[in-house]
């Protein structure tokens, strides 16, 4: 893949998206631009099969506009995908060159199976989750993925989405008993052939796209949920249910004006929901899971690393990602800093009893710096910031508020006033672990407080009353590190009931 940025383009059954990714020069991947606009081509099919002109004529002059925002980035590689509406069109191949005649973009036309397939590489590449069912619904069509050890077993894909089954059980009204039961009975009649859809109950219902998004953003409004992400967010087949029957009941003027549901999406969320609660309880699944990667990012793994899209661990690659788009953090220093906390930790918890908050120290201690992008003097309250605002794959809401509050830790009151708002998430043991944790991290930072990795080899032993610190020869005198630590000493033998002391004696050559 030659150049820094990349435009991926998805002609999906219900809207056309645009995301432009960049890579930087420092490795890390994010995403610079990106535009959407409803399309709705799952309904602009006519009585033959076809997409309507007047439709294909709007989807060229989306695409022209889109080409034109990739042009203005300089991007000389462009991956334009196009799904149901198109791969089901009678008209298909005259689409096609339509748009390559008058955009000059070759559409790869994706198979169901493909559709699938990228789906869950932008899923699996998203989330610590090694089993479950992947459920994504478009406008034309809805894939059904299951996934064990992180790899697919089977997938289906199945020619009814949010938008054909809108129009044809039409929810403007509200979504009757009757329509209700006409969706539940198409979703059942295409499950029918496939027994592998009903041997593996108690799994975890994963949905990526828009409806699922939506539910999410719906149900964490009515909830006044204090996180404001979606993705990797778990919710419960009754609050599921219970949001449905009341949304089913709603014509579309009130709808529109749900909480946390867009109005661009508000026709079509419950034929959408009625699909997702279909398969819920077609797979037995235990809960629901929503994230918010799926066919694009897999578009895009599967571009940017050809050879080996599907990561092995999708923290660490969030990790190293998230430190190479904050280069001012000096990278020698945090990488000493997290490999002595991880020394520090390990001479105190097991690891197999703790875990998560091996885990957690581990994310902390790489991100501690980042907030010196923004203004050194005050780096602890914009790490926390920026470690709450980005993308640390594999880690829940949960753990991602307390990785913040252990980098950006000074105190205990601090920490309590910064998750204060996020007090339904974290609990009053978690403000104990992170207390601990934090301090583990300021020993480690103090030991390199010259940022000159001095300490090559360190020696750790616990006593009934001290924890003894003895670097093997370490480079210069280490007078600023002992003074760093004396100075944490006391509320690091609060916390831990040991006095770390610096013990080593500098000799001359």
């Amino acid at each position: 893949m030659t150049g820094q940025r990349i435009g991926i383009i998805d002609i999906g059954s219900n809207s056309v998206r645009l995301v432009v990714y960049e890579r930087t020069d420092n490795g890390g991947h994010r995403v610079v631009d990106g535009s959407k606009r409803s399309a709705r081509l799952s309904g602009e099919i006519d009585e033959t099969g076809a997409l309507k002109q007047e439709a294909l004529s709007g989807l060229v002059d989306t695409l022209r506009h889109f080409t034109r925002i990739c042009s203005h980035h300089g991007i000389g590689h462009i991956r334009a995908v196009a799904t149901a509406a198109v791969r089901n069109a009678t008209n298909r191949r005259d689409i096609m060159d339509r748009i390559k005649l008058d955009t000059g973009l070759t559409i790869e036309l994706l198979s169901g199976e493909d559709e699938a397939s990228f789906g869950f590489l932008g899923m699996i590449n998203s989330l610590n989750i090694a089993e479950g069912f992947l459920v994504d619904i478009g406008g034309g069509s809805t894939e059904l993925t299951l996934f064990r050890e992180r790899s697919i077993v089977a997938s289906v894909s199945f020619p009814f989405g949010c938008v054909s089954l809108n129009k044809k059980y039409d929810s403007k009204e509200g979504l009757s008993d009757d329509a209700l039961k006409g969706i539940e009975s198409v979703v059942a009649e295409a499950i029918k052939g496939h027994a592998w859809i009903r041997e593996s109950s108690g799994l975890p219902l994963v949905g990526v796209g828009g409806t699922v998004r939506a539910l999410g953003k719906i149900h964490q409004a009515s909830t006044d949920y204090p996180f404001q992400q979606t993705h990797n967010y778990a919710i419960g087949k009754e609050q599921v249910d219970g949001q449905f029957d009341a949304m089913r009941k709603l014509p579309l003027d009130r709808r529109r004006k749900l909480p946390g549901l867009s109005k661009d999406r508000a026709d079509v969320i419950v034929p959408g929901i009625a699909i997702l609660r279909a398969i819920f309880r077609a797979v037995r699944a235990d809960y629901y899971l929503i994230c918010g990667a799926g066919l694009r990012d897999g578009l895009f793994h599967a571009t940017r690393f050809p050879n080996r899209p599907k990561l092995d661990d999708p923290l660490g690659f969030s990790l190293k990602n998230v430190c190479a788009l904050h280069t001012e953090a000096p990278r020698q220093h945090v990488m000493q800093v997290n490999r002595l906390a991880m020394e520090l930790i390990e001479s105190l918890l097991p690891r197999e009893e703790t875990s998560e908050a091996w885990m957690l120290l581990d994310a902390a201690s790489q991100l501690y710096r980042i907030g010196a992008s923004i203004d050194y003097y005050d780096y602890a309250r914009h790490s926390f910031y920026l470690i709450i605002h980005s993308h640390l794959n594999g880690l829940s809401h949960r753990q991602i508020i307390m990785t913040a509050a252990i980098a950006s830790f000074k105190s205990k009151g601090r920490a309590k006033t910064q998750i204060a708002e996020f007090k339904t998430l974290v609990s009053e043991s978690d403000l104990e672990l992170i207390c601990k944790l934090g301090l583990l991290l300021q020993l480690a930072a103090a030991l390199d407080r010259t940022e000159t990795q001095s300490i090559g080899h360190l020696i750790i032993r616990a006593t009934d009353s001290q924890l003894l610190l003895r670097p093997l020869q370490p480079r210069g005198s280490m007078a600023v590190e002992r003074r760093e630590v004396d100075e944490i000493a006391a509320d690091f033998k609060k916390n831990w009931g040991l006095l770390p002391v610096l013990d080593f004696y500098h000799r001359k050559n």
